[in-house]
């Protein structure tokens, strides 16, 4: 669905209108060694012979379920590969399962174990699934532990239990972990629970038949659902209409993907993990907490534990919502990074212990001409005091981790290889002698950035930056400033990011290649754009705006730049729905949200109109609606030469009016909830010094050409 502003809608129930596609693991082939279960097995019995030319049909068509299945004609043998043996080697061989790429898991959740149940049919479906696939007796299996590996054979299996039915295989063969066993102790354990085992802590034994594959595959299957897909939480949701399989496992085996190639950044994965637990301990408690009420007694114990209940229930409903954020590979890229945030990879180091200063020198090979150029040019009119020395480095990385505060890094023209993130905490200068594309610094391995900064005052100049697989973007601006000049920032995944409380100016730079957005802004920071070209990323710019009446909006400047050739818009707002925001029914929109909004928008771009306040001859309009200020400030700087004609066609400017428009109306709305808030709460008086935070707005001169959905738009969430 179109917003207004010519954006998109997400639903609340998470069903996206457009996917970001870098975000999603790529489904590669299935490996030669791994199959799911073959289309027969899931034919009727009495299908007849109708149900059997179908199959032979779909066998000849296009294979969907990731497995070559055998012919008559063919002798059976078996397509897994054999796994290592468990513990020192003495135990048989199993197969090896652990290792389906995310297409076969998908396929096998899809169309055989789960399809379209809902959450409290899921175990009935697992049941149906493993009757029809995993063999019923005669089949030896590794019971595996942690304490202990023993093999064992199944004589029965009772698919609604997900147990099955064993004996010891004598003589026996079993490997502990800190413990002594023996064949009686076995035989005890076993008639303790009956001789009835767990399907999830079966391996099959490796045999070269094939007639084991498939059971193989359900238990892998099983087991991995159970320990990376199914919460406990699950079966109790409210809302038990859903389709299981698109709500809870598509997303989660993603996710799980997403992890396991190094796609989300470590910071977030930790968050994900430490949520996880804390939400599923909060449910034990509130399960236990729950049992032990009685439905008719009035006793003021179980009032004041019926309020606990309430407070565990309410903590777990906030902990589900941040794993569903998580979970969803939209949301997560619109919303989840900003939990990890604050982490830092470094600490600041300060002043030189001894003092002074070290101009650090990089260079990949070094000539007479080169350093006498260097000394003439730089060394000798800037750094000749006495406070200076020198040190040469041939690794750009070594040199930023080398420096104190103030110190300054020049590097020569070369090619430079790192594997390592450069995290700069410290207030230093790193500029490149020459030209951006003599001077590269190329980042090779994986991991969360290429460049963080988080010291007060860091710039950067003259340099070219080649990313490859950064997590979390090219450069991450996680406090301080960074000031970027004349840099060339070549991306394969994201681009810049600017923090929450960040500062980034950036002037006549060059972006391209980002899979996301070249770049991304967060609420509450301050971002200076000049001069730059911004081009062939998903997105030119994404300014976020999140739900929390507490952000404001970042301070943006934008001029002059040339955002072209995106495949998405050139600029685009993320920022929630506004009747969803104010709690209002979906299709209402009272007066005070609509009319008072409208009056004061038009107030604010009718002063607007009218010229305003000018400093320093720089035209600032001062738009200020209402004496209860209940408008925050905004203040807008037009360009000198808009009244002149200009030599630069209207359709490549015009999405700048669009974008102080819509930065100006979301202004008024955020500002409209803080206060609401605030009398939610109770408050007297708001805190003016909270509310009346200045937004600068100076966004002119800047040129869209050839943005796949145009210069401007929105998408609500």
């Amino acid at each position: 669905m179109m917003s207004e502003g010519g954006g998109l809608c997400l639903s609340e129930g998470g069903e996206l209108q457009r996917l970001v596609e870098d975000q999603q693991p790529a489904q590669s082939d299935p490996e030669p060694g791994s199959k799911t279960p073959p289309r027969e097995l899931f034919q009727d019995e009495d299908g007849g012979d109708d149900a059997d030319e179908e199959g032979d049909e779909d066998d000849d068509g296009e294979d969907d379920s990731g497995t070559d299945v055998l012919s008559n004609e063919e002798k059976p043998c078996t397509h897994l590969e054999r796994a290592e043996p468990f513990g020192s080697g003495g135990l048989p061989h199993v197969f090896q399962t652990s290792h389906l790429v995310f297409y076969e898991r998908f396929k096998a959740y899809q169309d055989y174990m789960l399809g379209d149940c809902k959450p409290s049919e899921v175990k009935d479906f697992t049941a149906d699934y493993l009757e029809k696939v995993v063999e019923p007796c005669d089949w030896q299996a590794l019971w595996h532990t942690d304490v202990f590996d023993v093999l064992i054979e199944v004589v029965d299996v009772d698919y609604k239990e997900l147990r099955a039915k064993v004996e010891l295989v004598v003589p026996l063969q079993c490997e502990a972990r800190g413990c002594d066993l023996t064949e009686e102790a076995m035989k005890t354990l076993l008639e303790a629970t009956m001789s009835k085992v767990s399907l999830q802590e079966l391996h099959v034994v490796y045999d070269e038949s094939g007639d084991f594959d498939q059971t193989a595959l359900a238990l892998e299957h099983l087991r991995f659902f159970y320990k990376h897909i199914w919460r406990q939480w699950d079966e109790e949701d409210e809302d038990d209409e859903f389709d299981y399989f698109v709500r809870c496992v598509e997303p989660r085996l993603r996710l799980y993907y997403d992890i396991l190639e190094d796609r989300v950044p470590t910071g977030l994965v930790e968050e994900y993990h430490s949520v996880l637990q804390r939400c599923s301990q909060t449910f034990r408690e509130f399960s236990s907490l729950r049992n032990g009420l009685s439905s008719d007694s009035e006793s003021e114990l179980d009032n004041v534990s019926m309020v606990e209940g309430l407070r565990m229930y309410e903590q777990m409903e906030a902990l589900k919502r941040k794993l569903r954020i998580i979970e969803n590979p939209l949301l997560r890229y619109v919303l989840g990074y900003r939990m990890n945030c604050g982490q830092l990879s470094c600490s600041a180091k300060g002043e030189r212990p001894g003092g002074g200063r070290v101009v650090h020198v990089v260079s990949s090979s070094s000539s007479v001409q080169l350093l006498h150029g260097l000394m003439m040019e730089k060394l000798l009119p800037l750094y000749s005091g006495k406070e200076f020395e020198v040190q040469f480095h041939s690794d750009p990385s070594v040199a930023v981790s080398s420096c104190y505060e103030g110190d300054v890094v020049i590097i020569c023209p070369g090619h430079y290889t790192v594997t390592n993130s450069i995290s700069i905490a410290d207030s230093i200068q790193v500029e490149g002698y020459g030209l951006p594309d003599e001077i590269v610094i190329e980042k090779q391995n994986k991991g969360d950035t290429f460049v963080e900064t988080t010291a007060p005052d860091v710039k950067l100049s003259n340099l070219k930056f080649i990313q490859h697989d950064a997590i979390e973007g090219i450069m991450c601006v996680r406090q301080g400033k960074l000031e970027m000049e004349n840099c060339v920032l070549q991306c394969e995944t994201t681009g810049v990011i600017v923090r929450t409380s960040a500062q980034l100016i950036m002037n006549m730079c060059d972006l391209y290649g980002s899979k996301g957005a070249g770049v991304e802004i967060y609420p509450g920071s301050v971002c200076s754009l000049v001069g730059n070209g911004i081009h062939h990323c998903k997105e030119g710019i994404l300014i976020k705006d999140f739900a929390d009446a507490l952000d404001v909006l970042p301070q943006i400047t934008m001029v002059n730049n040339v955002i072209h050739n995106n495949e998405g818009y050139g600029v685009i707002l993320v920022k929630p729905d506004a009747r969803a925001v104010e709690g209002q029914p979906e299709g209402t929109q009272s007066t005070d949200a609509g009319g008072e909004m409208e009056e004061e928008h038009k107030e604010g771009l009718a002063t607007e109109a009218e010229g305003g306040a000018t400093e320093g001859g720089g035209g600032r309009a001062a738009a200020k609606a209402g004496s209860d200020c209940d408008v925050p400030i905004i203040v807008v700087e037009e360009s000198p030469a808009e009244a002149q004609p200009s030599s630069v066609p209207l359709e490549f400017t015009e999405g700048n009016d669009a974008i102080k428009r819509e930065l100006v109306a979301t202004s008024v709305t955020k500002r409209r909830l803080q206060k609401s808030r605030m009398k939610e709460l109770g408050a007297m008086q708001a805190d003016e010094n909270l509310l009346s935070q200045e937004m600068f707005v100076s966004i002119h001169g800047n040129q869209f050409r050839r943005n796949g959905m145009g210069s401007f738009g929105t998408f609500l969430y």
